[in-house]
Order: structure tokens, then sequence, then C-alpha cells
């Protein structure tokens, strides 16, 4: 497993494999050491990113687990009406440079309509845009927010936690750090089951088989969190089968 900041080192080591942890490191070792198998995890879109050519057929020395399907997204959607019912709005926090952002609002924007939820992007990738953007958006009544995979989201994590708990905003994050940090709630691939499936493809490839010829897996199984917490300084009351099948309750 590597980070950016290693991906020098692990190639002058010549490895028979590597376990990328994020997208982030993919492109270095594509780039530094193209000949060594690469398996990732905790990737969007891996075709848009240029990882692969396409997720049946690799065709390359790269291959992995992807969330590429962006069916995630729309279920943050229903999440968010399940946990507050009353949101007509919801505004996507992405960052518009990058094709997940792209896809994720896409996934999102298709089943609005029928959940009867008005969506619009949210373009963010400094602090001040976080501010001035969401603050327009929590000025209106009834909304809420669901807040994509994106680097800059990370970065700027307890500023879009605290915009969401001043402007009063129920909030369906990507990844439950958030919720720890006192957002509502959130819905993410779990990554535990993510490292297992992709070390059996390391496994594979140790023994043997090219990356070329194993297909882009999707993501299979989802983690909850929801901090109730949160939800009560919201006035919201999550209801007891919705906090039941939560993977991590917050209290």
């Amino acid at each position: 497993m590597t980070g950016t900041g290693a991906v020098p080192d692990i190639a002058a080591l010549a490895p028979e494999a590597v376990l990328a942890p994020t997208g982030a490191t993919v492109m270095p070792l594509m780039e530094t050491a193209p000949a060594v198998p690469v398996v990732f995890v905790n990737v969007a879109d891996p075709v848009g990113a240029g990882f692969v050519e396409s997720l049946e057929r690799p065709s390359g020395s790269v291959t992995g687990l992807t969330h590429h399907e962006y069916g995630p997204s729309a279920k943050r959607l229903e999440l968010l009406k399940q946990v507050a019912p009353d949101v007509m709005r919801a505004g996507i926090v992405r960052d518009p440079s990058l094709p997940g952002g792209l896809g994720q609002f896409s996934a999102i924007e298709a089943v609005a309509p029928v959940l009867g939820v008005e969506v619009s992007p949210i373009e963010v990738r400094t602090a001040r845009d976080i501010e001035r953007l969401i603050g327009a958006f929590g000025r209106a009544a009834n909304g809420g927010l669901i807040v994509a995979d994106s680097s800059d989201a990370v970065s700027h994590r307890d500023l879009i936690v605290r915009l969401a708990a001043r402007f009063k905003l129920p909030t369906v994050y990507y990844d439950r750090a958030f919720v720890k940090a006192g957002g509502l709630i959130s819905y993410e691939p779990d990554l535990q089951d993510e490292y297992k499936l992709a070390a059996g493809y390391v496994d594979r490839i140790l023994k043997g088989e090219k990356a070329a010829n194993l297909p882009v897996e999707a993501a299979t199984k989802f983690h909850v969190a929801i901090n109730l917490k949160t939800a009560r300084a919201l006035g919201l009351d999550p209801s007891p089968s919705l906090i039941t099948s939560a993977d991590e309750v917050i209290e």
C-alpha cells in the first residue's frame, strides 16, 4: 500500500504488485513504473481518470475496485429525504473539475424528480467559495446538502460541517469522518470489504494473472453512520428503523 509521496521509493523496489488506497496514487505509479501491476480501491471513475480503458477490460497494468456506477450518490438523496422529509431542495457540493463530481451529480439529478426534490450544484474549490455558496443556498427554506467525494471536501471538512449546522441544513456525506466531526449522516462503500476484494486481486496477480484480464469490480457493501446529537440540533427525529439499520450511531 502506498501514498503519493512514497511512489518513487516504491517504484525503485520493483514490486510484483502495488495496492493503491486512493486514486491520487494511481497515475504517479502508472507514470513512474508503468509495468508494475496496480490494484486500486476507493476510486470513483477509473475510466474517466484514465486508469483503465474500460471496466470489463482494463487493458493495462491497473485494475481494482470502483464506485463508477454512481448508485451510492442516488442513494444519498433517498437517505436525505428519509432523515429529513421536509427537504425540497438539495445542494450537491462537488468539485466540477473531477469526472466523479460530474457523474455523482448526474446520478442524483436522475432520481430527484421521483423524490420531489430540486437539485442544484454547489461548485466549490476554496474555503471562500464554500462559505459563500453554502451560505447563499442555506438562506432559503427546506434545503439540504449532499457532499460528493473530492479532495477539497476532505480539506474543508470542518468548515462544511460548521456551515451545515449554522444554516440548519441536513447533510448526507460520502464518508463517516464527516459524521464523527459533527455531520448528520453518511453513506459510503465499506472500505474494509473493498480491501478484502483488492487483496484477492493482488493474490491472483502474484500467482501469475494479468491485471489487464481482471475486470474492475464495483463496491457491493455500504456503511451508514448517523449522528443523533446533530439530528436533534437540526430538529430532526430519525425513524427507529433508520437508527436500527445504521452501522454506526453516534449519540
